[in-house]
């Protein structure tokens, strides 16, 4: 017997209103706590929010906790009901206090960053994204969206005893291999997530081939020369890898991992379009061997005509590093010597017409990508140019700093925010992809 429906109750729903996230501040000796009565405030560029359960998540795992150097907290005081600077201590005046920002996991794209004004003499911050962060009841809560939920680089599913025996497995398997040797190095003193993968035999391993790079990303995590006082975290690899051991790396990997993928472009080298001449002969020695398994290159898309001949050898996808598609604040991050934006798209073009698929790797920031003046030029190109997957990636770079020189280049209005950025572009290219990773082919 079909039910004609319950009687319309007379009860009145009740919505919960947002609670406040409590502020997360930090002494000079780096001890973090909650200051009570100010609520967590996020930034994007200059425009600030409070941060509440509506807009926020607990921190995932993963992610890393940081206080901000030469730098006071921006803040909302609860009582009165307004934005605060504070540079000590209310409830102990003596006591100087810094902001407090989270380093998130991968998957997860920062809303807001941390808010905090520049004390005089304030050096540039190191390279990490600056993600907003506060507490509430019993953990940390991260302004935060997950936009990739495999779990490829979880550090919970890389044990350190494991990691270490497959680096003496391929100690064993590959002895003279110089690429193996520095995948060792990126795995256990780096702590690169990627090669630890290939050590594990899961997911996507790295092949970092170019020692020479023709931008001069202000992110740069492998090589610095502006003399800013940014140092990069790691080495970049500092010899040319043969064909042979390229190939050999890239076989026994993906030999052993269902639906594995393999990439040329790490934050270990340069451009991989530079060492081409490596490159293309190992791809041809891979395709020999193997038919399955996904060959990518991470790239900043300089040179279509090299990038052709790699299609031709067997390059299965291609993911492009983009912060912005508005050239003169893409020229102002990247610094390219010898090509451009018009370049980057001219391969992009290429790769679609070659059938490849086609990643944006976009670096992005609150305030700078989410101002109506970069999601116009976002729309725009992704009208024109019909991309395979976003992958969003946090821009590890100083946010205040960044987004005074991006509003120098090109003028940026009021952010939009974030959340609404995502779902705008995943509303009007609904096909589009949203992501981190590289994926393997079989999900193309």
């Amino acid at each position: 017997m079909k039910s004609a429906g319950s009687a319309p109750s007379n009860r009145k729903r009740t919505v919960s209103a947002p609670s406040p996230v409590i502020a997360l501040v930090a002494n000079a000796h780096g001890d973090i706590f909650e200051l009570d009565g100010y609520g967590a405030v996020g930034m994007a560029g200059t425009t600030h929010t409070r941060l509440t359960s509506e807009i926020t998540i607990p921190m995932p795992h993963g992610s890393e906790l940081m206080f901000l150097p030469d730098r006071s907290p921006v803040l909302f005081n609860l009582e009165q009901g307004r934005l605060e600077t504070l540079s000590v201590n209310p409830y102990r005046p003596k006591e100087a206090i810094f902001p407090v920002a989270a380093f998130h996991s991968p998957g997860y794209v920062n809303t807001y960053v941390c808010a905090y004004e520049e004390k005089g003499e304030a050096g540039v911050l190191p390279l990490f994204a600056y993600g907003a962060v506060g507490w509430q009841r019993d953990g940390f809560q991260s302004a935060v969206v997950r936009v990739d939920k495999e779990r490829r680089q979880d550090l919970r599913l890389m044990l350190p005893e494991k990691v270490k025996a497959g680096v003496k497995r391929m100690q064993q398997q590959m002895p003279a291999n110089r690429l193996r040797r520095h995948l060792e190095k990126c795995a256990l003193t780096y702590g690169c997530p990627a090669a630890k993968n290939f050590f594990l035999g899961r997911f996507e391993a790295p092949l970092p081939t170019a020692r020479q790079c023709n931008a001069g990303c202000l992110g740069c995590i492998s090589l610095q020369k502006n003399g800013k006082g940014l140092t990069s975290p790691q080495e970049r690899i500092d010899f040319e890898p043969t064909p042979d051991e390229i190939a050999d790396i890239a076989i026994c990997h993906l030999r052993r991992v269902r639906n594995g993928v393999v990439s040329f472009g790490q934050g270990c080298e340069g451009d991989p379009l530079l060492a081409a001449d490596v490159i293309l002969p190992a791809v041809r020695k891979i395709r020999q061997v193997m038919s399955t398994g996904t060959i990518n290159m991470n790239t900043n898309g300089s040179k279509p005509g090299i990038l052709e001949r790699l299609f031709v050898s067997g390059l299965d996808s291609v993911r492009i590093s983009i912060n912005s598609f508005r050239a003169a604040c893409y020229h102002a991050y990247f610094n390219p010597a010898g090509y451009s934006f018009q370049n980057v798209v001219e391969s992009i073009d290429l790769a679609l017409e070659r059938g490849k698929f086609v990643s944006i790797n976009y670096l992005n920031c609150p305030g700078i990508s989410d101002a109506p003046e970069e999601t116009q030029a976002l729309i725009e190109f992704l009208a024109r140019h019909p991309v395979h997957l976003i992958q969003w990636r946090n821009l590890n770079y100083d946010p205040l700093r960044y987004w005074r020189m991006m509003n120098a280049a090109a003028h940026l209005g009021r952010p939009m925010g974030m959340r609404a950025l995502l779902r705008t572009i995943r509303k009007q290219f609904p096909d589009i992809q949203y992501g981190y990773f590289n994926p393997p082919k079989e999900k193309f």
